[in-house]
């Protein structure tokens, strides 16, 4: 047949389905569309606990075994792979030549393909050995659901459960038929399957450091109403159900998303009760407290100006009191562990508000970005120093009531664009410059914000995210009250910064570790 024919011949045509491959592992919700391909008078191939699964259901189920002539072997690590099985559902229907090996080798035609695939990446989760994990590794499943895939042109392929309630309702409508669109849309599927497969396996594999390939695959997209700005388009890779019950409110935007993520990080530092109020990802207010609701109020103490519209997260439960307070702010989203249904009451009074309720989730241990015409990749910056790994520099140490000040102040810097400085008090966030071209601007910036809020920083404590060049930030923080100093070190004039603190009688402490957020 001329090539020309043969593409007129694949245009968009019904398949009506006469034989299926069934072999799953996972069977949920299989009995209806079983018994539906069994009133279309569709022919059953089968293996192991599947043709058990079908039998049982009273349906008639041909052994795979008896089609191929040979016994599942190697303890089930062979079974389909076959020519009788492969054949039957790569032969492209409209070639005579094909047709005519099919009659020749006594091969059925598989119109219907369902397979899904051994659970790898569950098994990975679970802690199990090395050798059950290889095992999990399926050859004959995803070489069927990539066959089958390849010649969409006459084969539907299911290759995950989440698909049978589907092609059931299709069968039904088109009286056990499939149109060309439909099977390529299935294929499509398929391939994602595979491809999202074979990158857990080869990421299982891939543990050497440094990482030399990069792959990375999420099975769930959400698309965005737009991207960080609406000429933009966004969307959402991953599974925000799993890591949050929305209470209320619109759908997150693109700018949500990352807020949410920068206020999940910063508050996963704290195990005391506390409230974090955050702007474009950087904290315009914490606070620490023995309760989530003075916890709130300090916190937007801090800067009750840039908390307008911001999100809000805790790490503790809002009760009714606390969501009374909340209630009079203009904010985006709120995010807790829990609620008191009287709290849920009161904050979903405005139906825009976005409520979450976060759930206990494993996050990644990496993060990455597209950069030039690449990614780039890093581990997160997991670590924060506290008090026994402050090394006091100055004749002054840090009484212990500064050093848990500084251990607070600390943590907020980490989460906060560079070049910034951090002023904390009492386990509340006095102020902060962030994002600026010099750390004396930084700094600058803090004192005028904690002046305009009415803060005195007399006694309080300073963070800075990375050393000091020159002595005259630690000047400048001695005139505005400051009484202790935390900084990574490692300058080569870290001396003079020294000598500076010594000669106004503020504590200085370092510790080793920079934190650089770009």
């Amino acid at each position: 047949m001329k090539a020309d024919t043969f593409r007129k011949k694949i245009m968009n045509h019904p398949v009506k389905i006469k034989n299926a491959l069934v072999s799953v592992y996972y069977k949920d919700n299989l009995a209806p569309l079983i018994q539906l391909l069994n009133k279309y008078g569709v022919t059953f191939y089968s293996t192991g606990g599947t043709e058990a699964f079908i039998r049982d259901l009273g349906i008639g189920v041909e052994r795979v075994e008896d089609l191929t002539s040979y016994p599942s072997i190697l303890g089930g690590r062979v079974k389909t792979l076959h020519p009788k099985i492969f054949g039957g559902i790569l032969s492209r229907r409209p070639l005579d030549d094909d047709k005519k090996q099919l009659e020749q080798f006594e091969i059925p035609e598989i119109d219907l393909v369902i397979v899904d695939l051994y659970p790898f990446e569950e098994t990975v989760a679970s802690g199990a050995s090395d050798e059950d994990i290889i095992e999990k590794i399926d050859i004959g499943g995803i070489s069927l659901i990539r066959a089958a895939a390849k010649n969409f042109n006459d084969v539907v392929i299911i290759s995950s459960k989440n698909d049978y309630k589907e092609l059931e309702e299709l069968l039904a409508q088109q009286e056990g038929t499939t149109t060309l669109e439909q099977r390529k849309s299935f294929a499509k599927r398929a391939f994602n399957t595979s491809s999202h497969y074979d990158t857990a396996i080869f990421n299982y594999f891939n543990q050497t450091e440094p990482l030399e390939v990069f792959k990375q695959s999420e099975q769930q997209a959400q698309v965005l109403r737009y991207g960080e700005n609406p000429h933009q388009k966004g969307v959402f890779f991953g599974d925000l159900d799993a890591m949050f019950d929305k209470l209320n409110g619109k759908e997150l935007s693109y700018n949500n998303l990352v807020d949410v993520d920068a206020a999940v990080a910063i508050v996963d530092e704290f195990q005391e009760p506390t409230f974090a109020i955050l702007k474009h990802t950087n904290a315009c207010g914490v606070a620490s407290r023995p309760t989530v609701k003075q916890a709130w109020i300090d916190a937007l103490a801090c800067d009750p100006v840039s908390a307008f519209g911001g999100v809000l997260i805790t790490n503790g439960t809002v009760d009714g009191e606390t969501a009374k307070e909340i209630n009079n702010l203009f904010f985006e989203v709120l995010i807790a562990p829990s609620y008191t249904e009287e709290a849920i009451n009161i904050l979903t009074e405005k139906k825009n508000r976005i409520i979450l309720r976060r759930k206990e989730v494993k996050l990644p241990t990496q993060q990455f970005k597209t950069l030039l015409n690449g990614v780039i990749l890093q581990d997160k910056d997991n670590t924060v120093e506290g008090p026994s790994q402050m090394t006091a520099v100055t004749t002054i140490a840090p009484t212990a009531e500064q050093q848990e000040d500084l251990f607070f102040a600390n943590k907020i810097v980490k989460h906060t664009k560079s070049n910034t400085i951090v002023f904390a008090k009492n386990g509340t966030l006095i102020s902060s410059g962030v994002g600026q071209t010099s750390r004396v601007d930084a700094l600058k910036q803090a004192i005028e914000k904690a002046n305009a809020f009415g803060f005195d920083l007399k006694g309080s404590s300073m963070a800075s995210d990375a050393f000091f060049p020159f002595p005259d930030c630690v000047e400048i923080a001695s005139e505005a009250g400051i009484a202790a100093v935390l900084q990574p070190g490692g300058s080569i004039k870290d001396q003079l910064s020294i000598d500076m603190a010594n000669e106004k009688g503020i504590a200085m402490v370092t510790t080793g570790v920079r934190h650089f957020k770009h």
